[in-house]
């Protein structure tokens, strides 16, 4: 492309303007337009409501949600084939590896979980908790659910 044409490119590129030709590839999902859902009972324990979630399309492998925890709710235990990542942004919470203490998590933590890891996540016994879970796909598996967290493994229920 001579100098010229490329400049007139990088105005038109600045200006806004969409060759005819080509297809938009940039999507808004508007707030609202997807309904809330509740948190299915063989994968969580209480009240738990996920809203937005999203799905890459294509080549594209990333999925997620945001996720609020009513006070005691929690997921059950699972493990991500290519790990998760969870971004608290209100309330309080708990997160869990198999095997390891119990963690709070507040706003403003970003939590990773490693692939295959066994864990859970949720809310304290008192306050709610709401983060955004993302998490990848692995040949059409973004989780695999295990066994409920019993009410002797979740803090604050003895």
């Amino acid at each position: 492309m001579n100098p010229i044409a490329a400049s007139a490119l990088t105005l038109s590129l600045l200006a806004g303007e969409v060759q005819a030709d080509e297809t938009p590839r940039v999507t808004v999902t508007p707030n609202g337009s997807q309904p809330s859902a509740r948190g299915p009972a063989d994968w969580f324990t209480g009240t738990v409501r996920v809203d937005a979630p999203f799905k890459g399309s294509d080549e594209a492998r990333v999925s997620g949600a945001t996720v609020t925890f009513e006070p005691g709710a929690r997921t059950a235990w699972h493990t991500h084939p290519l790990g998760q990542t969870l971004i608290v942004t209100a309330g309080f919470g708990f997160v869990q590896e198999w095997g390891q203490p119990v963690r709070e998590i507040r706003p403003g933590d970003t939590v990773w979980i490693a692939p295959g890891a066994k864990h859970w996540h949720g809310a304290a016994p008192t306050t709610a908790m709401t983060h955004i879970a993302i998490a990848e796909v692995l040949d059409g598996k973004v989780v695999d659910w295990m066994e409920q967290v019993s009410d002797e493994q979740y803090p604050g229920s003895e």
